[in-house]
């Protein structure tokens, strides 16, 4: 029952988290970063 409870709790939660990062923009942040870490690798930025 507890395992049962924590498959389904789990993931009902990540995806609450990832959908309130979406409605505060959150993905932009993450996305310049993205790139500037990129650039950094690459020897560019």
């Amino acid at each position: 029952m507890k395992g049962k409870a924590l498959r389904i709790l789990l993931p009902a939660a990540g995806l609450a988290m990832i959908l309130f990062g979406l409605l505060r923009g959150e993905q932009l942040a993450i996305w310049a970063k993205a790139i500037t870490v990129c650039l950094e690798c690459v020897g560019i930025g």
